[in-house]
């Protein structure tokens, strides 16, 4: 791959014309396998939809793979774990599957990245704190990767909100990378790839959209999320571990709290419910467009910030984060994303 704008700008517009152009061909695939999405229950969409985006996203990433990617070790462990997530993906996306079946599926494919591709994150270094796992580095890097998948499945629960903070970090490595100088390392190519996939999916999928991800798709981009992080530790594209997970600083933390929150209640952790970060905005603004872009805003906010303590001024970059970080705890105690307050208030009048 070249360095020059043009060269990636056309690696990102064949992918995405590619992506953009079998849609309605997965489309008709999902609703003739009954790969749908049934109105009810934790769904906000009031009509039967189809729930194979991952695949096309997946073909997009294949597709790409084969233009513009060398065969190597590590890229065929992409390619065959990537293959376990979307088969996992596909079977659930038909008929729910119970979690311990996810769980092996997103193990697996981890297992094959970490001992066939040897893509394991072995030590980190973040503000000047630097950290190595020695033995315990893949078991270690094994977690990141399912933490990632399962975060981005976490978060897709509005027309276009997964797709577009896949394609957020995406742009955001991309421009890290180029701006670093490095132009034929793996994570550069997969970044343009994925940009152009995740664009071609969303052309059909932000309000209203016309299919979904389904689990096939947000894992799928957790995934490949999480490998591009990786990859990045082997050169000097992404400067430390902070930089891809403040990237996706909402999925993550809307993830963690929908941990505490079922905990807090003595729920399982697993168990859904309509608590999320967007399911908290679209109650404010009564609009899947608006709420989804709020997340984008904000999202956007945090690659900035990124983008700015890897090519300009650390210092800088560290305050951005901050004044974010400060944000989103006003959004936590403002809504009912951790806990519920009305409940809050009636257990302390209660003991008053």
């Amino acid at each position: 791959m070249t360095s020059s704008l043009l060269d990636n700008l056309k690696i990102v517009f064949i992918v995405f014309l590619f992506v953009a152009c079998i849609i309605p061909f997965v489309k008709k695939m999902a609703i003739h396998i009954g790969a749908v999405d049934i109105p009810g229950g934790r769904h906000i969409h009031n009509k039967v939809m189809p729930k194979l985006g991952g695949l096309a996203v997946f073909l997009g990433f294949l597709f790409g793979y084969m233009l513009f990617c060398n065969q190597t070790p590590q890229m065929i462990s992409i390619l065959i774990g990537s293959i376990i997530i979307l088969i996992i993906g596909i079977f659930d996306d038909i008929k729910r599957l119970p979690a311990s079946i996810q769980f092996l599926g997103q193990l697996a494919s981890a297992c094959i990245v970490v001992f066939y591709g040897n893509i394991v994150m072995q030590d980190v270094s973040a503000y000047g704190i630097y950290l190595n796992f020695g033995m315990f580095a893949p078991f270690i890097t094994i977690l990141f990767i399912i933490a990632l998948m399962n975060c981005l499945n976490f978060i897709d629960g509005l027309d276009g909100l997964a797709g577009g903070i896949a394609t957020i970090f995406f742009v955001t490595i991309s421009i890290i990378i180029n701006y670093t100088g490095i132009y034929n390392g793996l994570d550069a190519s997969l970044s343009l790839i994925m940009i152009g996939a995740t664009l071609g999916f969303l052309l059909h999928n932000f309000h209203p959209a016309k299919i979904f991800l389904g689990n096939s798709g947000s894992m799928f981009l957790g995934y490949i999320i999480s490998v591009i992080s990786l990859l990045g530790f082997k050169n000097v594209t992404i400067t430390s571990f902070i930089i891809p997970v403040l990237i996706l600083a909402i999925p993550i933390l809307d993830t963690l709290f929908a941990i505490l929150r079922r905990l807090l209640k003595k729920e399982n952790p697993t168990k859904g419910d309509k608590k999320h970060l967007h399911h908290q905005l679209l109650q404010m603004t009564s609009s899947q467009v608006k709420t989804v872009l709020i997340i984008y805003f904000i999202d956007i906010l945090f690659s900035i910030a990124s983008i700015v303590y890897v090519t300009r001024n650390a210092r800088l970059g560290q305050i951005i984060y901050a004044i974010l970080l400060v944000l989103v705890l006003w959004i936590v105690l403002t809504t009912d994303i951790l806990f519920d307050k009305k409940n809050l208030k009636e257990k302390i009048k209660k003991k008053k």
